[in-house]
C-alpha cells in the first residue's frame, strides 16, 4: 500500500506529518517508535520547508524485503524526495524504515486531516504517545537517581578503588613499557638473524669472489653503513689506489675489528682507535676479513647515522666473517676451476687428418659450477689403416676428473694399438677403470671408420647414442642396446653395432652436457640434435665442417646456462670431388 504528498507549504507538511503518525499506529507500530517516527519526519520537513520548493512525502506498507506475507513481517517506509520541477531537484531522498508489527488495514489509506475534527483527533493521538513517552522517561529519571544515591553511598569504596586502581595502572604501564622494550629489543634481534641468514645466502650463492665484494656494499648500504669499503690484500699491486685509514691497517696487521672516531665507541670486541686522519669527524668500523691462515682484507664501514648500535657492530662482525669464509671458498673455486680447465685443455689433442674422414671437435667448459674436467674426446688411428673416434665422460668433476680422464684416453690408445673392435676397446676399458678406481665411473661411445669397410662399427657404453646424417639428409639416432657404464662392479662383454655408411655421411658424437636439461630431460635434447643435423647440405659439409660443428652448438645451448662441460666430434664421410 502506498501513500503520497505533494508539500508546499507548512499546512501541507502538518498534514502529512498527522498522516504518517496514524498510518504507523493503524499498522500497530509501539508509541516510542511512532513518536521517533514522528519527530525524525518533522524534523526533516522542516529542513525541506527553510529550503523552499515543492517536496513530496511517499508512505509505503507492506512485507519486509525477502518475506511473504504469510511470515507476518511488516515495514513502513517513508521517503521525501524533492518534486521533479523543484529547484532542489536532484537532491538525495530521505529515507526512515519502521518495522510494523500488522499490515495497514484498509481504512488507514485516508488522507491528511483537514478539518478541525482530525486536528484535534491528531493531537489528542500525539498527546497520547508523548505521555507515553513521558512516561518511560520518569521511570528512567527514577531509575538514574536509584543510582545516583547508590553512586554517593559507595562513593568512598570507589576512591579507595580508584587508588587501587591507579597504582595497579601505574605497575600494568611499567610492564606494558617493559614488555615493550623486549619486544622491541626481540624484533631487532630478529631482524638481524633474518637479514644476516638472507645477507649470507646472497654473498654464498655467487662463486666468482669479484660479485661478492660488489654485493657486499649493496647490502649494506642504506640501513647499516652509509659507506663501504673493501680492501682485499691480493688486488694491492702497490699502484697508487684509494688511501686506507690508519685503523684498516691496525685491522690487518691485529686481526681484530678497530674503530676510529673522535669518541670510544663502547663496543663489543672492537678495540678503539684516535679519529682517521682521513676524516677525523666521521667513525669509521675497521673489520678484517678473516681466514685460517691471514686476513685477506679489510672492510672499511661508515656508520648510516651518528654511531652504530652495539649489537649491529656484532652482527656486521659476523656478517663480515661470513663474507670472508665466502671469498675465500671462491678464490679457491676459481684456483681449482683454472686448473682443472688447464689440464682439461692440454689433455685435448689435435685432431688427425686421415684421407676421406674429415674431423671436427668443440670443448666447451660450464659457464658455472665446477662441472670441468669428466669430458673428454680424441680419434687416432690404428696400425691396420682405421680410424678411432671416441667421445667420453667421466662422473665427478675437478681435477680428480680430468688426471682420470687423460688416464682413460691414454689406455684407450694403448689397446687400440693391437686392434680390436669398439665393443673390445670399451670391454677392456671397463675391467681397466674397475680395478683402477673402483668408485669413479665413466660413460663412452667409441665409432671405428676404415677406408677399405663400407660400414661404420660403434659400441657405446652408458653414453648418448651417436646421430649419423645419411648423404640424403635423412637421420638416424644409433640407440640400439648400449653397454653398462665404465667401472660398475659388473662383469659384462660390450657388444658391437654396424651400420652402412656412404661417402657423405656425418657422425656426431657427444656428451650429455650438449643435450640434457634439468627440466626436460635428454631425450628431447637429441632430437634437437638430430634435426639440427639433418637441416645441413651434404655440400657445407663436406666445404665447412669447422663452421657447421660451430652452428650446431649455437641453437642447442643458446637456451640456458651450462651446468656441465660439452663435447661434441663430428665425423664427416668426404663423398667423391
Amino acid at each position: 500500500m502506498t501513500r503520497t504528498w505533494q508539500i508546499t507549504d507548512v499546512t501541507e507538511a502538518a498534514g502529512a506529518r498527522i498522516a504518517a503518525a496514524r498510518l504507523a499506529a493503524a499498522c500497530g507500530v509501539p508509541a516510542l517508535e511512532r513518536s521517533r517516527l514522528a519527530a525524525s519526519l518533522g524534523a526533516q520537513l522542516r529542513l525541506c520547508l527553510t529550503k523552499g520548493g515543492a517536496w513530496r512525502l511517499t508512505l509505503t506498507t507492506g512485507p519486509a524485503d525477502g518475506a511473504g506475507a504469510e511470515s507476518g513481517e511488516y515495514v513502513l517506509h517513508a521517503v521525501v524526495t524533492p518534486s521533479p520541477d523543484a529547484a532542489a531537484a536532484g537532491e538525495p531522498p530521505w529515507r526512515v524504515t519502521v518495522p510494523c508489527p500488522e499490515p495497514a488495514p484498509e481504512s488507514a489509506a485516508g488522507t491528511a486531516a483537514d478539518d478541525a475534527a482530525g486536528l484535534a483527533e491528531a493531537l489528542l493521538g500525539a498527546d497520547e504517545d508523548t505521555a507515553l513517552v513521558l512516561e518511560r522517561l520518569g521511570e528512567q529519571e527514577d531509575l538514574v537517581e536509584f543510582h545516583r544515591e547508590e553512586l554517593h553511598q559507595t562513593n568512598q569504596g570507589v576512591v579507595a578503588l580508584h587508588a587501587e586502581l591507579d597504582a595497579a595502572g601505574r605497575a600494568q604501564r611499567e610492564a606494558f613499557a617493559a614488555e615493550r622494550k623486549a619486544r622491541t629489543e626481540a624484533e631487532n634481534a630478529r631482524r638481524r638473524l633474518t637479514f644476516l641468514a638472507d645477507a649470507s645466502a646472497v654473498l654464498t650463492a655467487s662463486l666468482d669472489h669479484h660479485e661478492i665484494v660488489r654485493r657486499l656494499p649493496e647490502l649494506l648500504v642504506p640501513e647499516y653503513a652509509a659507506s663501504v669499503d673493501v680492501w682485499l690484500f691480493e688486488q694491492d699491486d702497490g699502484t697508487a689506489g684509494p688511501a686506507h685509514p690508519a685503523a684498516a691497517v691496525v685491522a690487518a696487521r691485529t686481526g681484530r675489528p678497530q674503530y676510529a672516531a673522535p669518541h670510544p665507541g663502547g663496543l663489543p670486541g672492537v678495540q678503539d682507535q684516535p679519529p682517521s686522519a682521513l676524516d677525523p669527524e666521521r667513525p669509521a668500523l675497521c673489520i678484517p676479513l678473516p681466514t685460517r691462515q691471514a686476513p685477506l682484507g679489510v672492510v672499511t664501514l661508515s656508520p648510516p647515522g651518528e654511531r652504530w648500535d652495539p649489537d649491529d657492530a656484532v652482527m656486521l662482525v659476523e656478517l663480515t666473517r661470513r663474507a670472508s669464509i665466502a671469498i675465500d671458498h671462491a678464490q679457491r673455486y676459481q684456483h681449482n676451476r683454472d686448473i682443472a680447465e688447464t689440464l682439461q685443455r692440454a689433455l685435448l689433442t689435435d685432431l688427425p687428418s686421415p684421407a676421406g674422414l674429415g674431423l671436427a671437435a668443440r670443448y666447451l667448459p660450464a659457464t658455472h659450477g665446477l662441472n670441468i674436467g669428466g669430458d673428454w674426446y680424441d680419434a687416432f688411428r690404428q696400425p691396420d689403416g682405421g680410424v678411432i673416434t671416441v667421445v667420453g665422460d667421466v662422473t665427478g668433476h675437478g681435477l680428480r676428473a680430468a688426471v682420470m680422464m687423460s688416464q682413460l684416453r691414454t689406455a684407450l690408445r694403448a689397446y687400440a694399438v693391437d686392434g680390436g673392435s669398439p665393443g673390445r676397446l670399451l670391454t677392456r676399458l671397463h675391467t681397466f677403470l674397475h680395478h683402477l678406481q673402483p668408485d669413479l665411473f665413466a660413460t663412452a661411445v667409441i665409432a671405428r671408420f676404415h677406408p677399405d669397410e663400407p660400414t661404420l662399427t660403434w659400441a657405446a657404453a652408458g653414453h648418448p647414442p651417436p646421430v649419423l646424417r645419411t648423404p640424403d639428409g635423412r637421420v638416424r639416432i644409433l640407440d640400439d642396446k648400449p653397454g653398462a657404464m665404465l667401472g660398475i662392479p659388473l662383469h659384462q662383454e660390450i657388444a658391437d653395432h654396424s651400420v652402412p655408411l656412404a661417402p657423405g655421411s656425418t657422425l656426431a658424437l657427444y656428451t650429455d652436457g650438449l643435450v640434457e636439461r634439468r627440466a626436460q630431460g635428454i631425450d628431447p635434447g637429441i632430437e634437437r640434435l638430430a634435426e639440427a643435423l639433418g637441416s645441413f647440405a651434404t655440400p657445407r659439409l663436406e666445404s665447412d665442417l669447422e663452421g657447421s660443428a660451430d652452428e650446431l652448438l649455437r641453437p642447442l645451448l643458446s637456451d640456458s646456462e651450462r651446468d656441465d662441460d660439452v663435447c661434441l666430434l663430428l665425423c664427416h664421410l668426404r663423398g667423391p670431388a
